[in-house]
């Protein structure tokens, strides 16, 4: 989808929203005065509306009005925020981003990826596997603060022979005194499109998935 299919696509939405608000707040008013002329012909003449409670009943209208007015804003707002979201999807695509995943996509260059590890660690390997769970390489990358830890993978097995180019995963081992240590992985895919999914943009990351803008952790 086109950044302009995108704003067309948004603009008609806001069309709609602002005259089925416009609709809903004139259909209020109108029964809320229609009340309000009833109640005044049919009072009791021996018993009239006091100017407080005719005072009252208006103020209640102003307030629901007002309500209805700000509730009008937010809506806008809301559009507009969606609006500059789905922009700023459209323009990742094409670009590499940084996701939560465990894909290596293995290119001419190699193949890289990212670990958030939650405490330090004594040991942390990456065990790289094909696309039908065989393992090909583990990467000892050997002791590590808690945070991120980059690595990079050559593309290259156990023995040292030059893999196939495409898709791989990977999974960490990492340990500490000999006990387990969490760890978050993280992987570089492309992005190949965006989609306007409940009222939020998405991008579908290439070998990935469909993330957030906020599962966005770098952009390349």
């Amino acid at each position: 989808m086109s950044v302009n299919a995108i704003q067309s696509y948004q603009a008609t939405l806001d069309a709609k929203s602002a005259a089925t608000q416009s609709s809903s707040i004139g259909e209020l008013e109108d029964r809320f005065l229609t009340l309000l002329v009833t109640q005044l012909k049919n009072q009791d003449p021996m018993n009239p509306m006091e100017n407080a409670e005719l005072t009252t009943q208006l103020a209640q209208m102003s307030t629901v009005e007002g309500i209805n007015k700000l509730n009008a804003s937010f809506e806008s707002l809301l559009s507009g925020y969606q609006a500059s979201q789905t922009l700023q999807a459209a323009a990742l695509i094409d670009r590499t981003v940084l996701v939560e995943g465990n894909l290596l996509a293995l290119g001419e260059n190699g193949a890289a990826g990212r670990v958030k590890l939650a405490a330090a660690a004594d040991t942390l390997k990456v065990r790289v596997t094909d696309a039908d769970g065989n393992l090909v390489k583990v990467l000892d990358l050997g002791a590590n603060p808690a945070g991120d830890v980059d690595f990079a993978w050559d593309g290259t097995d156990s023995a040292g022979n030059a893999l196939a180019t495409g898709n791989y995963q990977y999974s960490i081992d990492a340990t500490s005194g000999g006990s387990a240590v969490a760890a978050t992985t993280y992987a570089l895919g492309l992005v190949g499109s965006v989609a306007l999914s409940g009222g939020s943009a998405k991008a579908e990351v290439l070998g990935i998935g469909s993330r957030d803008m906020s599962q966005i952790v770098q952009i390349f």
